[in-house]
């Protein structure tokens, strides 16, 4: 009898305890809080995550996350995740349990110098079992200590770990599990739940509903804290990131990553409706399909393409666009107004009219001047007879209004202009393009190529000649292939051959920094951006491709260049020939009378004269001691008449008549 009674009371207490668990899991009333109303509003970057523990396995699992934390620097960077994931392989079974729970993980500037990691998890209606947090001591040993204390009447939970001086605070906000090692984080989070910044934010909201759910993970960038954030980086402001920052509101980004690490994450951007005229005149302006490959070199290090249904459609939209400023507005017509009058030429009817569906901005890497990046402005022309004829007559008129006596260059069967016209691209279409100030052109095919060094046009010229262009890139193509055919703007980057750039124009400290991190750098050796108009948004796709470093060094456009030596002469009279042999010469300057070049210790090395950029007239070679070496004559550019070359001791050794 008693066994009895003892087993129905137990019985009893059971079905109390399931009826309890019924009523706090199913039945009690639901005041459930959204995670993101508990992130700061200063978020720079916000992840998310409905599988976390899924996700990160394969991220973590990843070549490319298993060869970034090789690097020191990124190793530092992820250590707060490194933190967690330690707890995470240490308490498997725990975090199994809340996997299908929404995660968020956000970055935010505490300091100039230092971020700090924010984690929202979502945990549903088992956030009212008290259980759960008596099972969080489970988690600590010796090494760390847990104490509390209140914050505006809500409870902050303290792990301090003995072993590196750190805490952890944590603190649940109804169904709601918010941590960090930056205190102030979550105090910010606590303040602000009753009144949420960042989930109310409509522009956020806006982005939000866009972005797809069925994916690796979430992330959005709010843009008026990435400028914050690029100065822990950089004490030197980037003109680029400004502009981003003011003129972008956010974007989100669904993330997936394949079995060779390649990231593609597809999206949405919206734009600030005051400060980008571009943005709001591309929007606008539909989309073109990308052609400017088929001429712009494979050492391409960016590319970027402004892309519509027509430049004259873009154009008026610009120009509309700019209204809303009426103090910019007015420089700007005052600019064309005062070029239409002295030269005496009309902007729509002698530039506009002729400019095609793309534009592109190319930053190549230089293969004459070494230590120097090349830059060139694309257009695309509606037709190739009428975009000569027009620029015809505007140099026409530059010669009649100015004292500038150019006269167009030959190479190789293209014509090198030189566009005497004081910021005219400036005037014409903003200031990303000021840095074009009277620059050379030249033609090919249907695309007119501006640069201020005409060097950078003889390049493209022989990489057209040879066809070493992205569009005979099999690398290039491939990628490409990723993106949708027309888009408004795409952006291209080869990083290698970036990566060489940045090298060549960088300082001793930062070529050392570079150099370390060269193979953490390079194996993500292209990267492309793609922005479509849809509504008043911008539908986005970012593509990041993953390589084993050694694959992308053996790749033969991203090796360092190899100087092939002359063949050996095989009698005298061949080797004291090739005396004459003088390498080829690049002047910047087309219209400067003479170039020379010196020895590291300051002394002449040689001087040519020159005429209309090419050699013409009289050429004279030292050597290291002053003595003459060679002397002889040019015309356009070849050797003729009598050469002579002397020891160093100025006797005559050589003669040879040319």
């Amino acid at each position: 009898m008693i066994k009895k009674r003892v087993f129905f009371g137990l019985l009893a207490l059971l079905l109390v305890y399931v009826a309890y668990l019924l009523y706090i899991l199913v039945l009690s009333p639901k005041t459930n809080l959204q995670s993101i109303y508990l992130i700061p509003k200063d978020a720079v970057f916000v992840i998310e995550s409905e599988k976390p523990v899924e996700s990160w396995q394969k991220v973590s699992e990843s070549e490319a996350w298993q060869h970034l934390q090789k690097n020191g620097y990124f190793a530092e960077l992820t250590e707060n995740i490194q933190k967690v994931d330690t707890v995470f392989n240490n308490n498997h079974k725990l975090f199994e349990f809340f996997d299908g729970r929404s995660l968020f993980i956000s970055i935010h500037m505490v300091s100039e110098k230092d971020y700090g990691i924010f984690y929202v998890l979502d945990l549903k209606r088992i956030a009212k079992l008290k259980l759960l947090k008596t099972y969080l001591n489970t988690l600590l040993n010796d090494n760390y200590t847990l104490s509390k204390r209140n914050y505006h009447n809500q409870e902050i939970l303290e792990v301090y770990d003995h072993k590196n001086k750190e805490t952890m605070y944590l603190s649940f906000v109804k169904n709601q599990l918010v941590a960090s090692y930056t205190h102030t984080l979550v105090e910010a989070s606590i303040d602000q739940y009753q009144e949420p910044a960042l989930g109310r934010n409509l522009n956020f909201i806006e982005i939000n509903k866009k972005v797809g759910y069925e994916d690796l993970f979430r992330l959005y960038l709010q843009y008026d804290f990435l400028d914050d954030y690029y100065k822990r980086f950089s004490a030197k402001p980037s003109d680029w990131v400004y502009r981003i920052s003011n003129n972008f509101l956010f974007s989100g980004f669904s993330f997936d990553l394949d079995k060779r690490s390649t990231i593609t994450a597809n999206g949405f951007t919206n734009i600030s409706s005051i400060n980008e005229n571009y943005l709001n005149a591309l929007q606008k302006s539909g989309t073109a399909e990308r052609t400017i490959p088929t001429i712009a070199p494979k050492r391409t290090a960016l590319y970027v393409s402004y892309g519509f249904h027509s430049f004259s459609e873009f154009y008026t939209n610009f120009e509309q666009a700019q209204e809303g400023d009426t103090e910019q507005f007015e420089t700007y017509q005052a600019g064309i107004e005062k070029v239409e009058k002295f030269l005496k030429i009309d902007i729509q009817e002698n530039f506009i009219s002729w400019i095609g569906d793309e534009i592109a901005l190319l930053q190549i890497q230089s293969a004459i001047s070494k230590g120097k990046n090349d830059m060139a402005l694309v257009l695309k022309t509606t037709d190739a007879d009428d975009a000569k004829a027009n620029l015809d007559f505007v140099l026409k008129q530059i010669k009649k209004k100015t004292p500038v006596k150019f006269k167009a260059i030959s190479y190789k069967e293209h014509e090198i202009n030189f566009l005497s016209i004081k910021g005219f691209f400036k005037i014409l279409l903003g200031n990303r393009f000021n840095q074009l100030d009277k620059p050379y052109f030249t033609q090919i095919d249907n695309y007119v190529i501006f640069s201020n060094n005409p060097n950078t046009l003889k390049g493209i010229i022989d990489n057209f000649t040879t066809q070493e262009t992205l569009s005979t890139s099999k690398d290039f193509i491939d990628f490409d292939k990723r993106f949708e055919r027309k888009s408004s703007l795409f952006v291209y980057s080869n990083i290698p051959v970036l990566y060489d750039n940045m090298y060549a124009l960088a300082d001793g400290s930062t070529r050392l920094k570079l150099r370390k991190n060269k193979d953490f750098i390079i194996c993500f050796p292209q990267i492309g951006f793609q922005l479509t108009p849809e509504d008043d948004l911008f539908e986005s796709l970012l593509v990041v491709n993953y390589q084993d470093v050694n694959e992308v060094k053996d790749k033969a456009q991203f090796q360092d260049k190899v100087v092939v030596s002359k063949p050996k002469a095989t009698n005298t009279s061949e080797t004291t020939d090739a005396i004459f042999n003088l390498n080829p010469i690049y002047p910047t300057d087309l219209n400067a009378k003479s170039f020379r070049k010196n020895y590291s210790n300051g002394t002449l090395r040689f001087e040519v004269e020159l005429k209309d950029g090419l050699k013409h007239g009289r050429y004279t070679e030292f050597y290291s001691n002053g003595s003459e070496k060679i002397s002889g004559r040019f015309k356009r550019g070849e050797q003729v008449g009598t050469w002579r070359y002397y020891d160093d001791a100025g006797e005559l050794v050589r003669k040879k008549r040319f």
